[in-house]
């Protein structure tokens, strides 16, 4: 059978997008419209479907994703330069319920490791974070020179730096405090070591007040001033957590108790038809099932607002969503920034032109359940179920976000492709087969396959498989590859 050369995504766009590039003169079948190709359409590109008139809205996913700033005729490359955002600054919202519960159905399970607060970790790992950048290369240092302490159900032992934790003040220092403190408290993590210089701005004292309850056993700290040398008493420190650490083993748990974060980047004009709803297939499998996710990337909410107000689970919620989105505008116009100043060049040259376009593909991935709660930055996950979480779309800083808030794995869906990994395994998925064939080394699953004919159920189903396989100890690229970071959102409003 022939492959589809572009696809209408919802019955009242009035564009298509080509799923492989279109040369001028070809004749595609779209649906139920006819229509020639004036010019070539490059792959992830919009060709119009029909004449459209100047300032007239041009539709996809459903809704608007700008205006035409000249006439369109059919058939015609649709982009930059003849389409522009309609988007401006805060919106006043008006809650309109579209709630629809997913049907239950029976978890499935993965082997995972059971903390005693009762959740669930992937992996069973011991962190060393330190609380202050004049440290970096003492934690580094400690946990290249104690890896033999991994033993046999430790799968890691990782530094994570940064070079904050000194001369901040008010809501600054607050969040790299806060962010630092959810990460120690991650269940991924069976054991963590704190590591102070011990006369930083984040003191000792204030850390312990945010983490609240802490085992003393699974957490330990270090100043390095006090110590006589540090590095010895670091590793005394890594034996002893490596003893309470390795008690844990895996064992079978119900997907009820997966956590898992929802993220894009270096993404493309297939990232919304491939990869993004294939992820939003896979979080209402987890959810029907009792699991928990995580979307984030306020920025890239802009515009697909349509798409996710309506789904929250009350006022209550609602309101939180609306305040996090408008308070994410002024933070933008505080800072004399264009608030729609997105999307990046390569999304442009992917085929994303508008805000909007790359708003409603982003949101793609949460699926269609209903969001239980809106998580403010550093905040954990508290309410089963879709969780929307103030962060931005750079994406180390939100995947790192989405770890604090306790996402225990990261799908990561990309049509360009990128290495980095976060403090959790980061499945990268890619929009396009060229780019999984191309990158094996950083691509973990292959959404490309949708272009090419297979149904976005079964897609997500593959993906729901890979996540369990993940989550009983498969390791991502990332983790073969060593590529774990952390970056923490610096001069962000802290909700």
């Amino acid at each position: 059978m022939e492959m589809t050369r572009a696809v209408r995504i919802a019955t009242q766009d009035n564009v298509a997008v080509a799923l492989t590039k279109i040369e001028k003169g070809e004749c595609l079948q779209v649906g139920n419209v006819e229509v020639t190709a004036c010019e070539e359409i490059p792959q992830g590109h919009k060709i119009a479907l029909r004449d459209i008139a100047a300032a007239e809205n041009i539709i996809k996913y459903g809704y608007p994703i700008g205006h035409a700033t000249c006439a369109i005729r059919s058939g015609c490359w649709v982009h930059t330069h003849n389409l522009q955002t309609n988007l401006k600054g805060e919106v006043e919202y008006v809650y309109e319920p579209q709630v629809r519960d997913l049907k239950t159905q029976p978890a499935q399970t993965f082997t995972g490791f059971l903390r005693k607060d009762g959740r669930a970790g992937i992996r069973n790992e011991i962190w060393i974070i330190p609380t202050v950048g004049c440290v970096n290369d003492v934690v580094l240092k400690l946990a290249q020179a104690n890896q033999d302490l991994r033993g046999e159900n430790i799968d890691g032992i990782h530094a994570f730096t940064h070079p904050f934790g000194c001369s901040q003040t008010g809501a600054d220092h607050a969040q790299t405090r806060k962010l630092l403190a959810a990460l120690v408290n991650h269940p991924n993590a069976g054991a963590v070591l704190v590591v102070h210089l011990g006369c930083e701005n984040c003191t000792h004292e204030q850390f312990v007040e945010e983490l609240g309850d802490f085992d003393p056993e699974r957490v330990r700290f270090l100043n390095c001033q006090q110590a006589e040398d540090e590095l010895a008493a670091g590793r005394q420190l890594l034996q002893e957590l490596a003893a309470y650490a390795s008690r844990f083993q895996r064992q079978s748990l119900p997907t009820s108790k997966l956590v898992v974060g929802l993220k894009c980047g270096a993404s493309d004009g297939l990232s919304g038809i491939t990869a993004n709803p294939t992820v939003g297939r896979f979080s209402d499998l987890l959810l029907s099932q009792g699991g928990s996710t995580i979307l984030t990337e306020v920025p890239e909410m802009f515009g697909a607002e349509g798409i996710l107000l309506g789904r929250c689970r009350n006022q209550q919620v609602f309101d939180k969503a609306t305040a996090m989105l408008n308070g994410f505008k002024d933070y933008f116009i505080s800072h004399h920034e264009v608030v729609y100043d997105n999307p990046s060049p390569g999304n442009k040259q992917g085929g994303i032109t508008t805000l909007e376009d790359k708003s409603c593909g982003c949101v793609q991935k949460g699926g269609t359940a209903p969001i239980e709660d809106v998580l403010g930055y550093g905040e954990q996950v508290k309410t089963q179920g879709l969780n929307l979480l103030y962060g931005p779309g750079n994406d180390l800083v939100s995947s790192t976000a989405l770890a604090a808030a306790g996402a225990v794995l990261i799908l990561f869906t990309t049509g360009r492709g990128t290495p980095f990994g976060s403090p959790v395994p980061t499945v990268k998925i890619a929009t396009n087969s060229q780019l999984a064939g191309r990158k094996p080394h950083w691509i973990d699953f292959n959404a490309g396959t949708v272009a090419a004919g297979e149904a976005l159920d079964e897609a997500g189903k593959r993906l729901l498989d890979k996540v369990l396989q993940v989550a009983s100890g498969e390791p991502t690229n990332n983790e073969k590859n060593g590529y774990r970071q952390i970056s923490i959102f610096k001069d962000g409003v802290v909700l």
